[in-house]
């Protein structure tokens, strides 16, 4: 009998996708340069939501936000949904979860608990003795953080206590937080920041030693593992130590910029990121929880392109720490039993469109992510593929690649044929992203296939249509162009077939009645 496949996921945050040395020679990532020789790179892979909880969500439950419930951040993933790591467990696995989780919000209420907020992220007696189980992972070590921000605490706080650093919470923002310690909007680009923390005690760092330790467990006790190494970075705040802030030059940064009139046919929030005070109040749920992107992006060149090197800085932090993952797996000889995907949650905005960060702006930078797959003997190597990718599919294809068969209620499917290119006819003709930040004002849904790409706002009439092969850089909607009438009558009919294609079918029909 085979012996059963380890499964490595890898995930950053927010990253965009061209910071892959191999697609970008101004960025240093030798490692996941390495991984991409070694594997197959998809340069169209796309995120099924653009925020964080959403997507992750989707990762380990094979729903779109829409079935699944965690339908933006804030809201609470239900722990009664089946997930990926439930399956893999029933069959023998380990499953373990390191670094970010964000399956819950940073507050707490009946019939919404969530250990993921204050004070519960700093009671280290309470993580002491929590290693779950937890949304289907039998072992986990998390933190919720990003940079040295005020919620620090967790698994990690834990570790740098452990490494002889007692006064932790020095190096953190100050819980709780002060004004000047929030982190909205244009504050992102304030706080390109040198971080006295040492390197070694970084959380990009812990994320890599904690991820060989339990892979050497595994290795060690003879058992399959299905492994979640989540990195932190390079969401912001641009928060990094020493050398890597002085790794690459500002002056030598390629930041994105607004084409003048670009916003004129777009929805009207478009322009108004361009506004100095914006008027977003229209756009604002019950309760005045703020929404992402929905605030002045107007910009300083000098601090974007600062941000963007310490951005640079921060994801070659990353690779040296997947690297060293990467060599773990050939000393414990596993590496040719192992299924390694790397890619991320969802994309960023450096200057593109005039934009920073995240929100409901669905342009390539923010729905396209990096994604390179590995599996030596399974899938080949040194190759890169156009063909559509989604999150929905990773927990189907790392379930088939397992041997294990998919269960009826996820929606996506295996794409483990297309990956290894046994089956290329069978490749996704589209995907589909949905962004629901406020359940009235914030509500939209975009469907791409290989050339167009189709947004609709839930109860407006204006749109998004772009061709992607004549327009790539986004820059003409063509949501009320004539030229373009039957082309978006095509795809309204296409997108609303996708809408009931991807129902899922948790029970077979097996009697006439």
């Amino acid at each position: 009998m085979a012996k059963q496949p380890n499964i490595l996921l890898i995930t950053t945050d927010q990253q965009h996708y061209d910071t892959l040395g191999v697609a970008n020679p101004r960025i240093r990532t030798p490692s996941l340069d390495r991984l991409a020789e070694e594997g197959v790179r998809f340069d169209r892979a796309y995120c099924c939501n653009p925020v964080c909880s959403p997507s992750r969500s989707s990762i380990i439950t094979g729903l779109y936000p829409a079935w699944h419930g965690c339908w933006t951040i804030g809201v609470k993933l239900p722990e009664d949904v089946p997930t990926v790591g439930d399956e893999f467990q029933r069959h023998g696995y380990e499953s373990i979860l390191v670094g970010k989780a964000h399956f819950q919000p940073l507050a707490s209420a009946p019939g919404s608990e969530s250990i993921e907020c204050q004070p519960i992220l700093r009671d280290l007696d309470f993580w002491r003795e929590f290693h779950g189980p937890w949304y289907g992972f039998n072992h986990v070590e998390t933190a919720r953080m990003h940079g040295h921000e005020s919620h620090a605490g967790q698994h990690y706080a834990l570790w740098l206590e452990e490494k002889g650093l007692a006064n932790w919470k020095d190096y953190f923002q100050q819980w709780p937080p002060s004004d000047g310690d929030k982190y909205n909007g244009p504050h992102y680009l304030k706080d390109a920041l040198t971080w006295d923390l040492p390197e070694e005690l970084h959380h990009t760092h812990w994320v890599g030693e904690r991820t060989v330790k339990n892979i050497e467990a595994c290795a060690n006790d003879g058992k399959p593992f299905f492994l979640w190494s989540s990195f932190f970075d390079p969401h912001p705040p641009y928060v990094i130590p020493e050398p890597w802030a002085s790794m690459y030059d500002p002056a030598d940064m390629p930041i994105g910029h607004l084409v003048e009139g670009e916003h004129d046919d777009m929805p009207p929030q478009f322009a108004k990121t361009q506004e100095e005070s914006p008027d977003f109040s229209e756009y604002l749920e019950e309760g005045g929880n703020g929404l992402h992107g929905f605030h002045s992006h107007l910009h300083n060149e000098a601090e974007l392109r600062r941000s963007m090197a310490y951005y640079y800085g921060m994801m070659s932090l990353i690779d040296q720490e997947v690297g060293r993952i990467l060599d773990a797996l050939d000393r414990l000889g596993i590496a040719d039993n192992t299924l390694v995907l790397f890619t991320t949650d969802h994309g960023h905005f450096l200057g593109q469109h005039g934009l920073i960060a995240k929100g409901a702006f669905h342009y390539e930078d923010l729905l396209r992510i990096p994604m390179i797959a590995r599996f030596p003997g399974r899938v080949p190597a040194g190759r890169v593929s156009s063909t559509l990718q989604t999150q929905i599919d990773f927990a189907p294809t790392f379930l088939d690649a397992a041997g294990i068969d998919v269960p009826g209620l996820m929606q996506g499917y295996s794409q483990l044929p297309v990956w290894s290119g046994e089956k290329p006819e069978v490749a996704r003709e589209h995907v589909l992203v949905e962004n629901r930040h406020n359940p009235t004002t914030v509500h939209l849904r975009t469907y791409v296939d290989q050339r167009y790409k189709l947004t609709v706002y839930r109860d407006k009439e204006y749109g998004e249509l772009f061709d992607l092969k004549e327009d790539p850089r986004e820059l003409h909607n063509r949501w009320n162009d004539p030229q373009y009438a039957s082309v978006k009558s095509k795809l309204m009919h296409r997108f609303l077939q996708a809408e009931i294609q991807r129902e899922p079918t948790r029970m077979p029909r097996i009697a006439g009645a």
